[in-house]
């Protein structure tokens, strides 16, 4: 079955940078598009950032643009996203989603940016 196991979260003070990983297996990697979305306590479900499966387009939020970078490596299935510049309001759990005939969704990953 489809399953996304995303890594690399923690705590880290502001201006700090973090590398997120999403492990994807059970499905055709290569064809799917993938996203990484965010969630803060007490607020909506957010996109950060999408890359297509076919020429890794991507595009990002308003808020993360210049500091955030989604990439992809087929060979292995996984997405990155490279957080540098964090801030407090970048606190959230950063969730890795894909698109492949349907949408998945891993469990999510810890992200505490202190001020």
């Amino acid at each position: 079955q489809v399953q996304l196991v995303e890594s690399g979260g923690g705590l880290v003070q502001a201006g700090g940078s973090l590398r997120l990983s999403c492990a994807a297996s059970g499905f055709t990697f290569s064809s799917a598009a993938m996203s990484w979305y965010r969630q803060a306590p007490g607020k909506e479900r957010e996109l950060v950032a999408p890359i297509t499966n076919v020429g890794g387009n991507t595009r990002y939020a308003d808020s993360v643009k210049g500091r955030f970078t989604i990439s992809r490596d087929n060979a292995k299935a996984t997405v990155f996203l490279q957080m540098n510049s964090l801030k407090p309001e970048d606190t959230a759990v950063y969730i890795c989603s894909a698109r492949w005939w349907d949408d998945y969704w891993g469990q999510g990953t810890q992200v505490t940016v202190s001020s």
